[in-house]
């Protein structure tokens, strides 16, 4: 999943976005207001942690501004204010969810994965392709009863391929999934994670569920 953290506290920030990206998560960066409104109407992200006290545009403007415009994206707020009047101004202006730094990364983990599992109610906990599935919220594959460990970012491209059943999914749209929006690498490293996937979900049970569509991109098929 793709997340936007928009936090003033530069090593805060970072220190967020090494978390997230260890339990699976690609992590935008923004450190002001105006940045963050920027960003979050540019790339589609799966939620949104935002700090309230920002420079240039404060989060409880920037959400505002995000739901004036139809964005529905899960914003879970931070700040470091505390009180009843703070919580309730943050869900007025659209916020999802409400958290007083210091806060644990432990339960900020677990709030964002409550959020985005309420944000895609349309679609299954578990998404299922044949006997293959995937569980976004315990970040699990399996085929059958057979349980499939893979890396983060290998995760990360087959939730994306998932999610797009029978659909043909660019290249370019999987490394904006997996990789922050700051990825400047060479995109033929899809290629490598498509190919590790292979060797786990489809060779060692005789299946070509995974499939190069030339020129196009790939398409998970059940």
């Amino acid at each position: 999943m793709r997340i936007l953290v928009v936090e003033d506290e530069v090593q805060l920030a970072e220190l967020l976005k090494v978390g997230l990206a260890k339990e699976g998560f690609a992590v935008d960066l923004a450190h002001d207001g105006r940045d963050g409104l920027w960003l979050a109407n540019e790339q589609l992200y799966d939620a949104i942690v935002l700090d309230v006290m920002l420079p240039s545009l404060s989060g409880y403007a920037v959400c505002k501004e995000l739901r004036d415009r139809g964005s529905w994206t899960p914003i879970l707020m931070l700040t470091s204010k505390d009180g009843e009047y703070d919580e309730a101004e943050a869900l007025d202006t659209g916020a999802d969810d409400y958290l007083t730094k210091p806060f644990s990364f432990v339960v900020l983990l677990a709030r964002l994965r409550a959020l985005t599992r309420r944000a895609v109610r349309q679609r299954p906990t578990v998404l299922r392709v044949g006997d293959l599935s995937v569980d976004p919220a315990r970040l699990t594959c399996a085929r059958g009863d057979v349980r499939i460990a893979l890396t983060p970012k290998e995760f990360a491209i087959l939730h994306c391929l998932a999610r797009r059943t029978g659909e043909v999914v660019p290249k370019s749209e999987l490394l904006a999934q997996a990789w922050d929006f700051a990825y400047d690498g060479d995109s033929n490293v899809v290629e490598v994670y498509i190919s590790a996937l292979r060797r786990k979900i489809d060779k060692p049970f005789g299946r070509t569920t995974l499939r190069t569509v030339r020129g196009a991109g790939y398409r998970l098929e059940a």
